[in-house]
């Protein structure tokens, strides 16, 4: 969410933000139209409370001194307060809709955000490491995976419907050790680790901004809860509605969760293997910092240098783009995507994700701390995939794939595996 200070100032930034996250430009005048209104109607009232507090005061003195109030006093007064009845009514509707409509107002993408309609217009920052050169031709992660007994998709979905999975034996163990590494690297560097809440209500969604945006892919509860598709909903509302104080920022969080994700408008797409699944489970960073949006810059480019030393810890090939206005969030002021290599799909493909929003969730989740100076400011948040599995399992599967079906296990993971290879 944005001030309306600032919706006032910037209406025609603001419209062109719309237009080049593919969003409706007239929400802004929407919102400014009710903004004038609730204000002209907040102004009626104030005149017309203060009027009458002038005529019961003037009517206390009056019985005060023995004298009864003149007729004309009681008239207008009476006048005033079927006009508040009248008004009130119509304020409350006017800023009911007024609250409403701003949180359908975009962020305003940074200056050095490309402008572009879809992917399309994502630009590749830099490319890592060098794709690995096989001797024979390479193997999808989910053939490799089921001659191991390391995955089962089809009892999966006969359980659980298509994009259903089972992780077996080394499998599971191979996911678990990813995550494990991944928290425990984030644990070197300061990070407080938690295990978030799957279930969240329907607030924390609106103020995370996952809410109204991008509603029909997320999984509703019959008790209007929902099962969020990411760590980054709960902990990012972890502060919400408290006053922090500056010495204490930033404050660094990961939380570990299964996350659920509807994968609406993916009908044909990754319809074999673990790529692209409802149910998976990830290590998320989220960060708050101070109300300075150079500070912010750089731990976005920490956190993303977070997630690449992973990659590169794991021995897997990346490149990292930055995404275009058509193809960020709508609350997302900046974002990187981490892209690694698929060998058998000759392709990189995304694993990480990565955004600062400055004070667009903070306002929307009243996340506040006290300066220095005694002000109080909305803190700047910001949030990046660390590891997210089965996707990047499957990397793993398939750059560390040996000629007769075998799976070296990167180095760095041998420890939590005990063994160096699985063996079909």
């Amino acid at each position: 969410m944005l001030s309306i200070q600032y919706i006032t100032q910037n209406q025609a930034e603001l419209e062109a933000a719309c237009k080049n996250k593919n969003l409706d430009p007239k929400i802004v005048a929407e919102v400014l139209s009710l903004d004038i209104k609730r204000r002209e109607l907040q102004g009626k009232t104030d005149e017309l409370r203060k009027q009458s507090n002038e005529i019961a005061e003037a009517i206390k003195q009056a019985v005060g001194a023995g004298n009864k109030p003149t007729p004309e006093q009681i008239e207008t007064g009476k006048k005033i307060k079927e006009q508040l009845k009248e008004l009130e009514p119509a304020q409350k509707e006017v800023e009911t809709a007024f609250a409403q409509k701003m949180y359908f107002i975009p962020n305003v993408p940074a200056a050095d955000v490309p402008i572009g309609p879809d992917e399309s217009g994502n630009r590749i920052i830099k490319t890592v490491g060098t794709p690995p050169q096989f001797s024979f031709t390479p193997k999808h992660h989910h053939e490799l995976m089921e001659q191991a007994d390391m995955l089962d998709t089809k009892r999966a979905v006969r359980i659980g419907g298509f994009r259903s999975y089972f992780l077996k034996n080394d499998g599971l163990l191979l996911e678990q050790a990813l995550l494990q590494y991944a928290l425990r690297k984030l644990k070197k560097v300061g990070f407080d680790l938690l295990s978030a809440p799957v279930l969240v209500n329907e607030e924390t969604m609106w103020g995370t901004g996952y809410l109204p945006w991008g509603q029909e892919d997320h999984y509703l509860t019959q008790d209007n809860q929902f099962l969020a598709g990411t760590a980054e909903v709960a902990l990012t509302a972890f502060h919400a509605g408290e006053l922090l104080r500056e010495k204490d920022l930033p404050i660094k969080m990961a939380g570990i969760s299964p996350c659920f994700r509807r994968e609406v408008g993916a009908h044909g797409k990754d319809t074999q293997g673990i790529v692209r699944v409802h149910q998976f489970n990830k290590v998320e960073q989220v960060v708050y910092t101070t109300a300075d949006e150079d500070e912010t810059r750089k731990w976005h480019e920490r956190m993303v240098g977070l997630s690449e030393e992973l990659l590169t810890d794991l021995g897997l090939s990346y490149q990292v783009l930055l995404m275009c206005t058509g193809d960020m969030g709508a609350g997302q002021r900046k974002k990187y995507d981490i892209e690694t290599w698929f060998p058998a799909q000759e392709k990189y493909r995304e694993t990480h994700s990565a955004s600062y929003f400055n004070d667009f969730q903070a306002r929307r989740l009243n996340i506040k701390y006290q300066a220095g100076d005694g002000s109080k400011k909305f803190v700047y948040t910001l949030n990046n995939t660390m590891a997210a599995s089965p996707r990047l399992l499957a990397a793993i599967v398939e750059n560390f794939q040996q000629k007769d079906g075998s799976i070296a296990i990167p180095t760095v993971l041998e420890e939590f595996m005990g063994k160096k290879l699985i063996t079909p």
